[in-house]
């Protein structure tokens, strides 16, 4: 059996782009396969953030900060973890990961110092000014087209050509409704993982089953699929990343700033019914689980922090928030009951304001009390991506539940085991997918080109 190519890379999102440019630059013939007629996947969707440990940018700013304090980070969240060795990993490659975008890809991007998100004691996220994930794609997009890597839209890839146990290429359905065999010396799976099929989220994921799915089309579970016929091992698959606030009926995300910086979400009823600093995927569930419409608030303070994100101005000018002098006006623009949401207020306000402590156990308040005027929110939760998918080692190597290695294939991003842990949506610290997915794509493009340099030498 010849080989046509040295390495297919399945998906065109941001895992598989790095990878297939990790591959090419370390000298090998590559080529990107898409089922969807246009690249980008969840990471075009994404706010393009991910967290890297002792960066230089960190210590431009004057940033202490270690690979070993991002992994006890990531670790505290999780709720423990089938892959630890991975979160190391990923926490030891992080700065370079981000390096290499910024300096070998060109990567418009820069270190986030106003906020630290879900999961981190300290600012690590890096990411595009915009804060949109769409701008990192472009920029891996006009990396790949420089290096003139081939890249097939709307070629979807049907299955693995497997001899013997050993991955040897794939087969591929074309834009002609064919199909025909592409061989190749290493495949990476870079196809994102299943929150776009619900009879595995059911299996894997029920607590958020019944969520609205707002991630990218393709995200359908061939990875799972094709591992589990090969006998791959599986790892952290309750793990996923929901969205507590997603605006409706808009379908833009509702920037999570302004629940961390203060902010509240209220049921139909306009009573609060939680701790909102769960995060933005820790507390999607609670907003299912209300079974009806739920309402963020917060107020002119916060909103000047969270208009430095594109995608909250725009949300804004479409008429995605409602604005008040008080949270009277607030629940008439929505319905509620303006004396429940008073009442709701003057209690969180006495809360933020110190004279008592929380019912939910919230204790960070960040700009609250709050004050006049106010901004509204109608949200839904929703189901952005999986975390979990194929056991592989520290390079991205998939892996049967032994530990030996399934033969010349690899998986990153959605497709592999993720560093969420097992807590479902509760051990998602900000940046974990996109991490996963460029780190871990660029680590199987590496240890790919360098397997097939070794063959060939």
């Amino acid at each position: 059996m010849s080989t046509e190519l040295d390495v297919v890379v399945v998906g065109a999102g941001g895992c598989g782009l790095a990878a297939a440019i990790a591959a090419h630059d370390a000298g090998v013939s590559t080529a990107i396969l898409e089922k969807l007629d246009r690249p980008g996947g969840n990471s075009s969707l994404s706010t393009g953030s991910l967290p890297a440990a002792g960066s230089r940018f960190q210590r431009e700013a004057g940033i202490v900060d270690s690979a070993e304090r991002m992994e006890a980070d990531l670790l505290a969240i999780s709720g423990g973890t089938d892959e630890p060795e991975l979160v190391r990993r990923l926490s030891e490659v992080s700065a370079e990961t981000v390096e290499w975008l910024i300096d070998t890809i060109g990567a418009r991007m820069q270190l986030i110092t106003a906020y630290k998100h879900i999961g981190h004691t300290i600012q690590r996220l890096h990411a595009p000014i915009s804060r949109r994930g769409q701008d990192l794609v472009d920029d891996l997009l006009a990396a790949v087209e420089k290096r003139e890597i081939p890249l097939a839209v709307g070629n979807g890839v049907r299955d693995l050509i497997v001899d013997d146990g050993a991955v040897r290429g794939v087969v591929v359905e074309n834009a002609a409704g064919g199909t025909e065999k592409i061989l190749a010396g290493k495949v990476i799976l870079a196809v994102n993982g299943y929150a776009g099929n619900p009879d595995l989220v059911r299996r894997f994921c029920p607590e958020i089953a019944g969520a609205q799915y707002f991630g990218a089309r393709g995200s359908t579970g061939e990875a799972v699929l094709w591992g589990e016929r090969l006998g791959a091992g599986l790892s952290n698959m309750a793990a996923y990343q929901g969205y507590a606030a997603v605006a409706d009926p808009h379908g833009s995300l509702l920037s999570w700033t302004t629940i961390e910086k203060g902010g509240i979400l209220v049921d139909h009823r306009a009573r609060r019914f939680g701790d909102e600093s769960l995060g933005y995927s820790g507390y999607a569930r609670n907003v299912l689980a209300q079974g009806q419409y739920c309402y963020a608030l917060f107020d002119q303070r916060i909103f000047d922090i969270a208009k430095a994100e594109e995608e909250f101005v725009e949300l804004f000018r479409y008429g995605g928030l409602k604005t008040g002098a008080s949270p009277a006006e607030i629940a008439a623009a929505y319905g509620l009951d303006a004396a429940a949401l008073s009442e709701t207020v003057a209690d969180y306000n006495a809360v933020a304001g110190g004279a008592r402590t929380d019912a939910f156990g919230r204790r960070d308040f960040g700009q609250a009390p709050f004050a006049p005027p106010y901004y509204g929110c109608r949200v839904v939760p929703g189901l952005f991506h999986t975390q979990g998918g194929l056991k592989i080692d520290r390079d991205a190597r998939v892996l049967k539940p032994d530990g030996t290695v399934v033969l010349n294939l690899f998986a990153g991003g959605g497709a592999a085991a993720g560093i969420s842990g097992r807590a479902g949506a509760l051990g998602y610290a900000s940046g974990n997918g996109l991490l996963s997915a460029i780190g871990l794509g660029r680590l199987a493009g590496l240890a790919a080109g360098r397997e097939v340099l070794e063959r060939n030498s």
